[in-house]
């Protein structure tokens, strides 16, 4: 009876370590940050040296995607479909959207506008992603981060486990009778 109760508490155990590995789902999700630049642009690398330079509580907040549009075609028609969904024409690199705002440029002042709109679009309920409203035919895919096959290791290797767990209950029991 002791070896049943034991491997009861086991069992139970076993079954709540997934449920603590994904507790942080419900988190919200990044804000999607588009920016256009050109290779070589001098603005463009401010742009990107102030986003590097931004403390570690925001970087949580959003996803910064980045497309070089000077000498990739694909990217520059991707920048293109953008602006013409957004009924604006481009005048130049950085080109930068949040939520539904764009702005053209950078320096310091358009630094904290971006990061304001970032904190607004993380706290909104719903979010307008320019992305939604592009022809899909000129979307540029982002290689798939790796991120999803740690998690797919680690499910796996949960689920070892409990099987692992249930099959040395079940020798338990059975040596015991």
């Amino acid at each position: 009876m002791k070896k049943m109760k034991l491997f009861l508490v086991l069992v139970l155990a076993l079954l709540m370590v997934p449920f603590g590995v994904y507790a942080d789902e419900g988190d919200k999700k990044e804000v999607n940050v588009y920016f256009f630049k050109g290779e070589g642009c001098g603005f463009c690398a401010a742009g990107l040296e102030w986003f590097d330079e931004l403390d570690d509580k925001y970087d949580d907040m959003y996803e910064l995607h980045e497309y070089e549009t000077w000498y990739d075609e694909k990217n520059a028609n991707l920048m293109n479909a953008v602006a013409k969904a957004r009924g604006e024409t481009v005048s130049g690199v950085p080109y930068i959207i949040v939520g539904n705002q764009s702005w053209n440029g950078f320096d310091e002042s358009i630094g904290k506008e971006i990061l304001d709109k970032i904190k607004e679009e993380y706290k909104a309920e719903e979010r307008y992603d320019v992305m939604d409203y592009v022809d899909e035919s000129v979307l540029v895919k982002e290689p798939a981060k790796d991120d999803s096959i740690a998690d797919d290791i680690a499910v796996t290797v949960l689920l070892l486990v409990v099987v692992a767990g249930v099959g040395l209950g079940i020798y338990a029991l059975r040596k015991s009778n």
